[in-house]
């Protein structure tokens, strides 16, 4: 009752803070709103980087080509059109402080890339 009259609701108490203070990083609850549509792009960026890797698995080795070199042609074109949908993902996936390259081969898409290109030439070259 106490917490209630000094200005705290059930969302403040869950994150420490009273309403007037401000959030991580010094945003203003109002201000947060960017970060809530951030966290709703990061699932949809991860299904759209699985989905473009399941697209090259599926020409790589289910799509019956006249021959090797144009299978091999469309198989590099899809896997550099999801390496570029896995690194703009892994963008979204950063923390905002970090920078470079090396933080940017940490994120969950660019990792889930690298492994499912890895195991596709493997299987690719098997085939």
């Amino acid at each position: 009752m106490r917490d209630a009259a000094q200005g705290w609701s059930a969302a403040a108490i869950a994150h420490g803070r009273p309403l007037n203070e401000s959030a991580p990083g010094g945003k203003l609850e109002e201000e947060c709103e960017p970060c809530m549509l951030l966290e709703i792009a990061k699932p949809i960026a991860l299904i759209l980087c699985l989905v473009s890797l399941y697209v090259v698995f599926y020409t790589a080795f289910f799509v019956p080509a006249s021959d090797l070199e144009h299978r091999t042609w469309d198989t590099l074109a899809l896997l550099s059109l999801s390496a570029g949908i896995c690194m703009s993902s892994g963008m979204l996936f950063r923390e905002p402080e970090e920078s470079g390259a090396r933080l940017l081969m940490r994120t969950l898409p660019v990792q889930v890339f690298l492994w499912a290109a890895g195991g596709m030439l493997i299987l690719f070259l098997a085939s």
